[in-house]
This record gives structure tokens, C-alpha cells and sequence, in this order.
């Protein structure tokens, strides 16, 4: 066989992916290949529109999905071992993935952007290349994970079956938040744009942390009424009967069935503590009359994590609650 002739997607099928297998991966849960993550640039020049080349990783590489620790990228075999480094770079840093490979068929380049190696890049041999466990421990060693933290780090995200996935900024965000809340930081701020998925980007982190044990009873704040009836029978719905919306009407709760429970405004208030999961407007905990403070119910202690929704439409004002 003469390996200049080969095509890229041979050098891919014929050399890369066997090499990955020999090493560990995963065929089916561990590897992808051709990812798509962004369709290109639109680009408006006075009334005409068109879109920029879109990008695509030749593999990335994840130790448990939408966990990605890996990212190659294959040349065919006329080209250099490390010509795609550069390219492979690139897609590595909007994709926030440590290690880096270029492959050409006959060997590997990899490039360490964690730092911690004594030289940034090294060439193996096509049978050097690290499996999964290898380069996992470099990633616990640069992020400083203890065994706890680990565990929340590696907590499964939420999948339907439907075979819809977070898109990458999404898992970045994730992943970013999950580190840091399991490193015991108490305050995160995510600033994500009109239209890429906020509410689905809190659904995972809550599931992540609530599922790994981390985070037993969640307050989920926002400012619409109709955001949080959204919220409940659409992205938080996998919560089922462990969730419930805090009315409105001070001092009840309603159920996912939409079905009240608790005390009109003007009686002696008693508040459900049995669920985990509560939802609720600004409004809805406090207010300037008393009995509009349902807030006051719960001690302070109560909600190991509050995530605030569109937190810049809060009122800040001195006299405000």
C-alpha cells in the first residue's frame, strides 16, 4: 500500500482510529469522529448575507461524554506529522480541550496545554498513544481534583434517549460551573447570549450536582411568571414529583400537576419542605407586606444551591428587598 495515495479519511480509518482502539478508546462512547461545532461566521456586507466556513474537529476524544480531554487533527499522509497542530489549537481553545494531537498516519504530535509537561510537545509512535486513563490523570492532576470533587466532576449529565446534546459552548459552561461548585466556590456567574440555551445550561448543572449528592434542595429564581411554567414542563421536567413552584400566592406551593397545596395569604403560612426542587418568581418570596416575605419561611440554611435567571433584571435599588 502507498500511504501517500491515501486520501485523509483513509489515513483516518486505516491508521488514526486503530491506533486509538489499540490504546483503550472506546469506539462507541470515547471517540468522534468529523464534529461539527460551529456553522461559520455570518458575514453582512450592505444587503448581502452569507455564512463563513464552519469548523470541524477531525476527532475529539472524551472520557465520559460531553466530558471532551482530547482533540486530533489528521492530515493525510503528503503532509508533515505536525502540520495540523496549528488548526488543532485552534479548535482546542474554543473548545477549552487540554491535550492536542496532530497525526499524519505515521506518528503522533502532541501538544500539552495544561502547562504541566517539562516540554510542551513530544512525537510518539502510532502504538504511544496515551489511553484514556493516562491522559484523565493528567487532567485530575492540572485541575487539582480530589477523589470527592472527581466524582462530581465525572456525575453523568442528563440524556433522554432523544439524542439531544448540549452544544459546546454549553458543555464548556457546565463542566466550567461543576468544577468550580464542586472546589466549593459559593458564587458563579455565567454570562451566556439571548438564544443559546441559559435555562437547559442550569437544567444540567442542577441534575449533575442534585444527582451526584452535592446539592440535595435547589431554588430556582426568576422574574416571569411564564419563564418558570416554561422551565417546569420543559427542561426541568425530568425532575418529575421532587419539584414544585413556589405561588405567587403567598404561602402555597403548586405541584408539577399544576394542584396547590398550603394557606391562603391571610392565614397562618406552612410551607411543603418535602420537595428538592423549587421554582419561584422574585415576587413570589418578597415583596414590601409581610405577608408577601414567604421567604421568611425557610430558614437560611435550607437551599444548598439558589440559581438566579436573567439575575441583571433584579432589583438593586437601596430600599428594594
Amino acid at each position: 500500500m502507498d500511504k501517500k495515495s491515501l486520501s485523509e479519511r483513509d489515513i483516518c480509518t486505516k491508521f488514526i482510529t486503530p491506533a486509538l482502539c489499540r490504546a483503550g478508546w472506546d469506539g462507541m462512547t470515547q471517540i468522534r469522529e468529523e464534529v461539527s461545532f460551529t456553522k461559520g461566521r455570518i458575514i453582512v456586507r450592505g444587503k448581502l448575507v452569507s455564512r463563513g466556513k464552519g469548523k470541524r474537529a477531525d476527532y475529539i476524544l472524551y472520557y465520559k461524554p460531553n466530558i471532551p480531554i482530547a482533540l486530533i487533527e489528521a492530515k493525510d499522509n503528503n503532509h508533515a506529522i505536525g502540520d495540523g497542530m496549528q488548526q488543532a489549537l485552534d479548535y482546542a481553545v474554543t473548545l477549552d480541550i487540554p491535550f492536542v494531537f496532530s497525526s499524519n498516519g505515521d506518528g503522533f504530535v502532541f501538544h500539552d496545554r495544561t502547562g504541566a509537561s517539562a516540554t510542551p510537545e513530544t512525537t510518539l509512535t502510532l502504538d504511544a498513544f496515551p489511553p484514556p486513563a493516562d491522559l484523565w490523570a493528567r487532567f485530575r492532576a492540572w485541575k487539582s481534583l480530589t477523589p470527592e470533587t472527581e466524582a462530581v466532576v465525572l456525575q453523568e449529565y442528563f440524556e433522554d434517549g432523544s439524542g439531544k446534546a448540549p452544544r459546546y459552548y454549553q458543555v464548556s459552561a457546565i463542566n466550567a460551573a461543576i468544577e468550580a461548585i464542586a472546589k466549593g466556590r459559593d458564587r458563579v456567574l455565567l454570562v451566556m447570549a439571548t438564544g443559546t440555551g441559559k435555562t437547559y445550561t442550569a437544567f444540567q448543572i442542577i441534575w449533575r450536582l442534585w444527582k451526584a449528592g452535592r446539592k440535595k434542595r435547589i431554588l430556582f429564581l426568576a422574574d416571569r411568571n411564564v419563564l418558570v411554567d416554561q422551565t417546569m414542563v420543559n427542561d426541568f421536567r425530568p425532575f418529575g414529583p421532587a419539584m414544585a413552584k413556589l405561588s405567587t400566592h403567598a404561602g402555597t406551593i403548586e405541584r408539577e400537576d399544576g394542584s396547590t397545596i398550603g394557606t391562603a395569604a391571610n392565614k397562618k403560612r406552612r410551607i411543603d419542605t418535602a420537595y428538592e426542587i423549587y421554582l419561584g418568581l422574585y415576587q413570589a418570596i418578597t415583596g414590601p407586606e409581610e405577608h408577601q416575605k414567604l421567604f421568611r419561611e425557610f430558614s437560611p440554611t435550607f437551599f444548598d444551591l439558589i440559581v438566579v435567571d436573567e439575575c441583571h433584571r433584579g432589583s438593586a435599588a437601596e430600599d428594594s428587598a
